[in-house]
């Protein structure tokens, strides 16, 4: 899947990810390829994404928010810790 994750000053990642896992007002999620639509608030914590290669990149975030669409792309924004 397509991810980018912005920050209000700059871009913290943009490329392909397996699976991403963060911190919701609603719990714990991970989103794999080809999530269900979905957009939540996100709670203060690490935002954990697992790259096309297997490499692990963590994003702290204070708080934001985050989309998954139905064309197989996620947005994060978010506030940096």
């Amino acid at each position: 899947m397509k991810l980018s994750v912005y920050s209000l000053k700059k871009i913290l990642y943009e490329g392909d990810a397996k699976s991403i896992n963060c911190q919701t007002i609603g719990g714990e999620v991970t989103i794999l390829d080809k999530h269900r639509p979905f957009v939540s608030t996100l709670k203060e914590g690490v935002i954990r994404i697992l790259d096309g290669e297997n490499k692990a990149h963590y994003v702290n975030a204070k708080s934001g928010f985050v989309e998954v669409m139905p064309t197989n792309e996620v947005r994060f924004i978010v506030e940096e810790r």
